[in-house]
């Protein structure tokens, strides 16, 4: 008697376990993760930008977590994406710059939510060369995708769409989110822009934004690189001299249609024969740049507000907002004419820091603000956490959700590691490599060998380099030895820069620099 108890006790357990399981994966959160490239987070209001504002960001904010020491571990757009799928540094996920090509055998966060039950689909930019795997539905952008009537990679079918590209990607995401996703499954959406890259195109509807503005100009825009070394001084990504006339918009892009192209002339023809006409020189006609520049930033920008806007408005009417994650996040900073810079690759903060908004309801404080020290590195752990999945050994970084939770754990990181490998190549930025703490960085131009030091608190805006100076001969030597300690601990290969093999797939030999040319003619690196 007591024997049959126990084996009917024992049935119903197993199928009580199996309907846990069931409402274990119905109630795992959904993840929406909105990516954009390029963009730097001293132009997000939620920030402090004072050239802008961008409200639908700051409602993230204000509703959930934002993150103020979020920095990548190389700046460069192909290389954060690799970062962030794998949770590894570059070196051993085998995409250490925009040339190489990413290994899409190995493991993935993507991969894993899959495993686990996770609905997946990423809609976008993908700028990793090989196809997506670890995805139910990809729709994807050729290479870097221009800003209008792009041609898209649908689940390994071309297709192409026509309109503005921050437009269009929206558009078929919340598609998916309405249409074809499966209902009964978590899912992960990797939600991501092109916006706002060079050649920053607005679309409809924002041409005439700051039209009749002027923004403020970075205090740094006029910079001599005065007691810094070869790499600050030998860059070519400045506003003086790099901005071509397709990003000037003295001429249009080649890729408009006939009312695009009506569209675009309508909104530059009269500015740019009132420049033609100035005939500007000197500090003035790099402050004519600056604005031209910085005001098509902003209003890639503002697109990508708007679009951020209609994502959260429908996970809110829905009700799918109570279990979904929201993080906003962007693949490395940007210059907004600091330095006198567009672009990123240096560890610089401009470029160095990221953007991270996370909302999860019930989880994450309203309003609530992390200044610890965390990377890209960390995101797949996070979501990993998040969904309740094993996080994998060979990961490197460390899950955030204890910090969501607004527990600092007492053993998180004091310091973060960076490396920069693509040199000689467009904009002519050293390889280097670094260590951040929260008050001081050092970095070390290796081809050159050339070292710099910047105490934060003092000079925040990283314009006196001091490794030389006697009173910081102690923070020289701490930090070079913190340094040697990340880069054994993350398994960096002496020689520096690593040698093609498994998991570090690379360019056929020579058309890496036809890609280079072909882009530096564009504008589309």
């Amino acid at each position: 008697m007591q024997l049959s108890v126990w084996l009917a006790s024992l049935v119903l357990m197993c199928g009580l376990s199996g309907s846990v399981d069931a409402a274990d994966t119905a109630t795992r959160p959904n993840i929406v993760f909105i990516f954009t490239d390029d963009h730097a987070s001293h132009a997000m209001s939620c920030y402090g930008s004072k050239i802008n504002e961008t409200p639908n960001l700051d409602r993230i904010a204000r509703e959930g977590m934002k993150f103020e020491n979020c920095f990548c571990t190389n700046s460069l757009c192909g290389p954060s994406r690799a970062v962030i799928l794998t949770g590894k540094h570059s070196h051993l996920n085998g995409f250490i710059d925009n040339r190489s090509k990413f290994d899409a055998s190995q493991q993935t966060f993507p991969k894993l939510l899959q495993q686990a039950g996770y609905q997946t689909s990423i809609i976008g930019k993908w700028h990793l060369v090989s196809n997506p795997t670890g995805f139910d539905h990809y729709e994807i952008l050729v290479g870097q995708g221009p800003y209008y009537n792009p041609p898209m990679i649908r689940n390994g079918e071309r297709v192409r769409h026509t309109g503005y590209t921050t437009s269009v990607i929206t558009d078929l995401a919340l598609d998916w989110l309405k249409n074809q996703r499966d209902q009964e499954k978590p899912f992960l959406l990797m939600f991501q822009h092109k916006a706002p890259h060079r050649e920053w195109q607005p679309g409809p509807g924002y041409f005439d934004k700051y039209k009749d503005v002027e923004i403020p100009e970075p205090a740094s825009l006029f910079d001599d690189y005065d007691g810094r070394g070869t790499a600050a001084k030998t860059q070519d990504m400045s506003i003086e001299k790099t901005l071509n006339n397709v990003d000037l918009k003295l001429v249009p892009p080649r890729n408009l249609n006939d009312e695009q192209l009506a569209m675009w002339h309508a909104a530059y023809d009269e500015e740019n024969e009132a420049f033609r006409k100035a005939d500007l020189k000197g500090k003035d006609l790099v402050r004519w740049k600056y604005q031209r520049y910085i005001k098509d930033y902003l209003r890639c920008v503002a697109a990508v507000d708007d679009s951020v806007g209609q994502m959260l408005d429908y996970l809110d009417e829905s009700g799918v907002a109570e279990n979904t994650i929201v993080v906003y996040s962007s693949d490395q900073g940007f210059y907004l004419g600091d330095h006198g810079w567009f672009d990123k690759r240096f560890m610089y903060e401009e470029s160095l820091r990221m953007p991270l908004l996370v909302r999860w309801p019930g989880v994450t404080k309203p309003g609530s603000v992390s200044d610890d020290l965390i990377q890209n590195l960390d995101f797949a752990e996070t979501f990993l956490d998040a969904a309740g999945v094993e996080i994998p050994h060979d990961m490197q970084g460390r899950s955030l959700v204890p910090l969501m939770k607004g527990k600092t754990p007492a053993d998180w990181r004091k310091a973060i590691y960076y490396h920069y490998y693509e040199y000689p190549a467009v904009h002519a930025v050293q390889r280097h490599y670094g260590v951040r703490t929260d008050r001081y960085k050092l970095i070390h131009f290796y081809n050159v060998d050339e070292w710099e030091l910047y105490d934060l608190k003092s000079d925040p805006q990283e314009m006196r380099n001091v490794v030389d100076d006697s009173q910081y001969k102690d923070v020289v030597a701490d930090l070079k030895d913190q340094l040697t300690k990340l880069r054994e601990r993350y398994q960096v290969p002496k020689d520096i820069d690593p040698v093609p093999g498994p998991g570090l797939t690379r360019w056929p030999e020579g058309e890496g620099p036809r890609t280079q040319r072909r882009q530096r003619k564009m504008g589309t690196e």
